[in-house]
């Protein structure tokens, strides 16, 4: 089951505002990557479901940062059907992450009060995500929709929380954007933890990203 609350996830990632995401199947890279995060001042972390035996990987990063970095908020990306998330959830994934909406991972995670966030382009998609108990929805891609879309949706629905993924950057211009627009949150994936970081595993160089990228946002959010 999930190591923290519902509350205390969503509230983590309102505060945060950054969201890193990555994958790769080597666990002790992935072990590092937690630990660069954590030592930037991250408390959030996103793993995505994207290689053969990807659950096994995180199984042991999950039993990893509940033993080494119990504050770190874990949460796994790219599931498209609820037995995924259910085997994910089972595993101890904090929240659950897709690029679409699918009603019955909703389903599994609200039996599970573990937050959802699915992927929607639409105010009828929205909305229907809203319906299922969704608190935070994710935009993607975000660089085909822009912060128009964000701050279009704000006027009617200005209760919606929206993340964009996908054409999001650690640039200034691109985050204020974001941000000024009304987005929550933003995912930051080979933006932030790219092939370099991977290859190279300069872990030292991902800390100072990461730290550098959260104190961007909290100052164009304060």
């Amino acid at each position: 089951m999930a190591q923290h609350t519902r509350l205390h996830t969503l509230t983590t990632i309102h505060e945060q505002g950054i969201m890193p995401l990555y994958y790769h199947a080597d666990v002790a890279l992935g072990k590092d990557i937690l630990q660069a995060c954590h030592a930037a001042g991250g408390r959030l972390l996103e793993f995505t479901n994207r290689g053969d035996f990807a659950h096994e990987t995180f199984r042991d990063l999950s039993l990893y940062a509940r033993a080494e970095l119990p504050e770190m908020v874990l949460g796994v990306g790219s599931i498209n059907d609820a037995p995924t998330a259910a085997l994910y959830l089972q595993l101890g994934a904090d929240f659950i992450v897709s690029a679409s909406l699918r009603e019955d991972v909703a389903l599994v995670c609200n039996r599970r009060k573990v937050p959802y966030l699915p992927g929607c382009a639409s105010l009828t998609e929205i909305g229907r995500a809203e319906e299922l108990g969704c608190e935070i929805v994710k935009l993607f891609p975000g660089s085909v929709y822009g912060p128009e879309f964000i701050k279009a949706v704000s006027g009617p629905q200005p209760w919606t929380s929206i993340m964009p993924t996908g054409g999001v950057t650690t640039a200034l211009d691109n985050l204020t954007g974001w941000f000024e627009a009304g987005a929550v949150c933003v995912g930051l994936g080979s933006a932030l933890i790219g092939g370099a970081v991977l290859k190279n595993r300069d872990m030292d160089g991902l800390t100072a990203a990461v730290r550098s990228a959260l104190a961007t946002a909290k100052e164009l959010r304060s």
